[in-house]
């Protein structure tokens, strides 16, 4: 089958497409047709070598959520699995393949209306966005700011935190096109990359702050936050902070601000599959947007990869095999 494969860390161009053998699923497994496969920004993060000391290394498959038909299961699967519609959650990679393995319990059915696309544009960000709102402890009435709003995860934080009843939902992204498409999903005020903006009636401060990009610019944001206000970052997909951007919290210590990680790795399993289950249901009655930027063969990730890097995508990029 094919796949595609870190040959060597840094750009797009560093992807290959191999040949490998399908592989047969072990006990506890089962293996998937792939009809869709999203494409993440930590997976670029990922094939950039930023991870690298996590263990990651060269010839490392991305990719961690597909969808497709379930075509074998491992001992233990009820073989009842066999021939239905999933989407699945593979891990820290090994999703860029035509035929997937997962372990079952991160096997979820799909609603018989719920595309495979949608699927995997919806089944991590939308679970992130959830976790990383309740992490922030965000209730009704407050104000939300999104950082590095125009992607899945981004788009998934705007809608679930309007629907949550947020006072003002802000954003930053990198265009007024981008902005308007937002404000379509949820978004009340638009701002640049840099937080300035957004109108007259922009709010001075935000009680929550959801960042996706953390980078060099992070520790700015603290600025923004309203005394007891509470920053979550649920991704890095602009690099790491620097290394003293705590001080920032410390120069306004008086305003007790919080800063917190969020990672989906602490959620507990039956935690993650009610909300799966329940954000599937919501996209196949229309509660829940997706936004699929553009649909690539399996063989052009190089591409994909070059257009996240580019900034361009607005959404999700999926691969199809």
């Amino acid at each position: 089958m094919k796949a595609v494969t870190i040959r060597t860390f840094g750009g797009p161009e560093g992807l290959a497409v191999i040949d490998v053998p399908v592989p047969a699923p072990a006990a506890g497994q089962v293996l998937i047709r792939n009809e869709a496969i999203g494409v993440g920004g930590v997976d670029a993060v990922i094939r950039r070598g930023t991870l690298a000391m996590y263990g990651f290394e060269e010839g490392h498959i991305p990719g961690s959520e597909v969808a497709g038909t379930v075509t074998a299961v491992g001992d233990g699967v009820n073989a009842s699995w066999v021939g239905r519609r999933v989407w699945a959650f593979t891990g820290v990679g090994g999703g860029y393949v035509e035929h997937a393995i997962a372990a079952v319990q991160e096997v979820f059915p799909l609603p018989a209306d719920l595309s495979a696309v949608d699927a995997v544009t919806l089944g991590s960000s939308g679970m992130v966005a959830h976790f990383g709102l309740a992490h922030a402890h965000f209730a009704p009435g407050e104000s939300v700011l999104v950082r590095g709003a125009g992607g899945s995860l981004g788009i998934m934080t705007v809608q679930l935190a309007a629907h949550g009843g947020a006072g003002a939902v802000a954003v930053t992204t990198s265009s007024a096109e981008r902005g308007d498409r937002l404000r379509k999903l949820g978004a009340t005020h638009v701002l640049d990359r840099s937080g300035r903006g957004g109108g007259a009636d922009a709010p001075a401060g935000y009680d929550v702050i959801i960042d996706i990009i953390a980078g060099a610019d992070m520790p700015s944001f603290f600025a923004k936050l309203n005394p007891n206000g509470r920053m979550v970052a649920v991704g890095a997909v602009g690099g790491r902070p620097p290394a003293d951007f705590g001080m920032a919290m410390m120069a306004a210590f008086q305003k007790s601000m919080s800063f917190a990680t969020f990672s989906a790795a602490t959620v507990s399993e039956p935690d993650r599959r009610a909300v799966r289950t329940a954000q599937f249901d919501a996209a196949s009655r229309g509660e829940l947007r997706t936004v699929v930027h553009e649909l690539l063969p399996l063989e052009q990730a190089a591409l994909a990869h070059r257009k996240m890097d580019a900034g361009e995508v607005f959404g999700r990029i999926v691969l199809t095999p």
